[in-house]
């Protein structure tokens, strides 16, 4: 059975315009008919981001989409370890690579599929997900908000 996308979601990516919204959506459907239980994190900071996993742990996330104006990309957490054969994995960090994706066809290359499973291989430990939607936006942040404190009158 198909997840539906979270309205939340679908709002956070309407500034976008159809051709991103629609690729980001594309996308997350492919990732989740790969890993139908995966777990899935949407944070709206400066962009959309969308992470799946299997534990609902950033650090155990085998997959991102992430939101750009003329683009997606496909990021992986430990993309610097992935096999890369078709030469498409972009980025210069010590673990995190990514692929851009910029029509809705870049999604039937054959090789998009065997990177998300390869990553999910690489980041499988045996945890299976709970196929369970976390929402952040920057105003939740992960950051804890104290109240401010007051000061005493003397």
């Amino acid at each position: 059975m198909e997840r539906q996308p979270d309205r939340r979601l679908v709002g956070f990516l309407e500034p976008y315009g159809p051709h991103i919204s629609d690729l980001a959506l594309a996308l997350r459907k492919m990732i989740l008919e790969e890993a139908p239980d995966a777990s899935e994190s949407i944070y709206r900071v400066y962009t959309v981001a969308i992470w799946f996993g299997f534990s609902g742990k950033m650090k155990d996330m085998f997959c991102y989409i992430t939101t750009n104006a003329r683009h997606v990309n496909l990021g992986f957490p430990g993309g610097a370890s992935l096999p890369d054969p078709n030469g498409v994995l972009q980025g210069e960090g010590k673990k995190m690579r990514h692929i851009k994706l910029a029509t809705l066809s870049d999604l039937s290359l054959p090789f998009i599929r065997r990177y998300i499973r390869t990553a999910m291989e690489h980041a499988a430990d045996g945890t299976v997900g709970t196929g369970k939607t976390l929402i952040k936006t920057s105003a939740e942040g992960s950051i804890k908000h104290r109240p401010p404190r007051h000061r005493l009158a003397k």
